[in-house]
């Protein structure tokens, strides 16, 4: 369990996953460069965020919830939260979106559904799937009701994809938050590495990760060539 003064932001998970240079260069050198591509997730976010709450039909919906997980160690927000009436056995009610273990008659909670909105479209990774499943592990803690499943709502097509958080899913999830507590405790930023996928990262001039990895590459070759 981590303290109060060890909480990293929840969203460097999706940083981490996507890449570890980038991750460390926000999260430890703390800086920040906008492309278009960032530009337009923070207005789709600001959009969301400036809706407060609502209810529709039965199911309670809340934007921009505070959430936090001491075991993961992590802080941050959750875009939507949509709190459906469901039945639930043996537990004690502390209110209708608070409950704690104990026997008891069934009962009609309200169980937290986290929805994370992002403007492109699904991706191959699960960088998106492991941030809204360490958002479920955050509701669990402090609600004490299960959250076994949530949604992405991508821009691109405008739709939602549901995500299950099982147990696979969340041991990526867990695993993920300690390399990243690993890695903002060593104070290193990892060496550029290039991928396709450097070519949309709005860090890619000052990461230069096609000139720092060909001068690797030449200097492993002039290495190995005198030896």
């Amino acid at each position: 369990m981590y303290t109060e003064d060890n909480l990293l932001m929840l969203s460097a998970l999706q940083h981490l996953l996507f890449c570890e240079r980038q991750c460390a260069l926000i999260h430890i050198e703390q800086l920040w460069l906008e492309n278009r591509f960032t530009a337009e997730g923070r207005v789709m976010h600001d959009r969301v965020h400036s809706d407060g709450r609502e209810t529709r039909g039965a199911v309670r919906i809340e934007f921009s919830v505070p959430i936090r997980s001491f075991a993961l160690g992590v802080v941050g927000q959750a875009d939507v939260v949509e709190y459906h009436l469901t039945d639930i056995q043996d537990v004690i009610v502390i209110d209708e979106k608070r409950v704690r273990p104990g026997k008891g008659k069934t009962r009609k909670i309200r169980q937290p559904f986290p929805v994370e909105y992002k403007r492109g479209k699904p991706k191959k990774g699960n960088y998106d799937k492991v941030q809204l499943c360490a958002q479920a592990i955050c509701l669990e803690e402090m609600t004490g009701i299960s959250v076994p499943r949530g949604a992405l709502f991508y821009g691109k097509n405008r739709r939602r994809q549901e995500v299950v958080f099982d147990q696979v899913i969340r041991n990526e999830t867990i695993d993920a938050a300690k390399r990243l507590h690993d890695l903002i405790k060593s104070g290193r930023t990892p060496a550029p590495v290039y991928a396709k996928k450097c070519d949309t990262c709005s860090f890619f001039d000052i990461c230069m990760p096609k000139a720092v990895s060909a001068k690797r590459s030449v200097a492993r070759y002039i290495s190995a060539m005198v030896k």
